[in-house]
């Protein structure tokens, strides 16, 4: 038997964490003396000494534990672990590039999230971008999140901006965050050609009532899934999200044969359908149930494309008169900017 205690124990594993070690500005002048073929060339290139490139280069040979180059009166060349090397190293840089890039304002794309594609503030980031095609423009759909995680990412630098209905001003808007209430959007019934109020020219609130609505892909805990439950507690309607949500396409097929499935959606959400299914999208009044769009930013936020971004928001902003409307309790105000 052993007298070491712990030799019946495993012992770990020697790991090579050799390339954790890999000096970027080493592997930075190797590309440089590989493209330029001599040291004095690329120390210039560099704009450090010829001594400095030798000792980077030096300390990655002895990193790698190969010779990377042949030093010769002709320059530097190649050898062929060096030749090996070379593509990894130029991976590498390219990636530390975009990584820089992607951390840097002034040359990452402006990341704004939209809750999807076809809602009245996706249509506003594709006139924006048209107004402005220089500024480099990443537009994410956060859709299974709530407004609070949403903010978080705005409040962390995740994303530069986000459009939401903010629900909780004096708590979410805080750590130097605002927010602008700028799109109301008008909600309307939805009906195939069969159903009971699709002659209908427009309908109130509590005429629904009785009527099945259904809007699928409704997330619990989301700010429109509130909205949604609010609306229903105030008139009485029966407004479900149940079944699987197999998308809009799939909705806009059940609604177009169902003689008593209707939906609601606003008047600025995008959608097509085909002609046969002769769908009518129906105003509702007195009031007119209005979705709160707001926008959400930081405001010490440098991105330079941030600052475009707000004037172009400012001046298309359509908020409605607060009368003949209805909105939730928590809906922001339409003063700009809050917080």
């Amino acid at each position: 038997m052993s007298n070491n205690r712990h030799a019946d124990r495993p012992q770990p594993s020697v790991v090579d964490d050799s390339a954790a070690d890999l000096d970027v500005g080493a592997v930075r002048a190797f590309v440089a003396v590989t493209e330029d073929g001599y040291f004095g060339e690329a120390a210039a290139r560099l704009g450090i000494s010829q001594q400095a490139v030798s000792k980077r280069i030096g300390m990655l040979e002895r990193s790698l534990g190969v010779a990377l180059f042949t030093r010769t009166s002709r320059g530097a060349r190649l050898t062929i672990d060096g030749q090996a090397f070379l593509p990894h190293a130029r991976t590498l840089l390219s990636a530390e590039a975009r990584a820089v890039a992607a951390v840097r304002p002034a040359r990452r794309a402006l990341r704004v999230d939209v809750l999807n594609h076809s809602i009245g503030p996706a249509a506003l980031m594709r006139a924006f971008h048209q107004a402005h095609p220089d500024i480099d423009l990443d537009v994410v759909t956060l859709v299974d999140t709530d407004v609070d995680t949403a903010v978080a990412a705005v409040r962390s630098g995740a994303i530069d901006a986000t459009f939401r209905a903010v629900t909780a001003p004096e708590r979410q808007l805080r750590d130097g965050l605002a927010a602008a209430r700028f799109l109301d959007d008008p909600h309307e019934l939805l009906t195939g050609p069969a159903h009971r109020l699709a002659a209908a020219r427009a309908v109130t609130p509590a005429e629904l009532a009785g009527h099945p609505i259904w809007i699928p892909g409704i997330v619990p805990g989301t700010e429109w899934a509130t909205f949604y439950a609010d609306l229903a507690a105030e008139f009485g309607l029966g407004i479900e999200g149940i079944g699987p949500n197999f998308g809009t396409d799939h909705l806009l097929e059940v609604l177009a044969d169902s003689p008593t499935l209707a939906t609601l959606t606003g008047r600025h959400v995008r959608l097509v359908w085909p002609a046969h299914y002769d769908l009518r999208r129906i105003p509702v009044r007195d009031p007119i149930p209005v979705y709160p769009h707001s926008l959400v930013w930081h405001r010490e936020n440098p991105h330079p494309g941030l600052a475009a971004l707000l004037a172009h928001v400012r001046t298309l902003r359509r908020p409605l008169p607060d009368t003949g409307i209805w909105t939730p309790r928590w809906a922001m105000p339409h003063a700009w900017p809050i917080a």
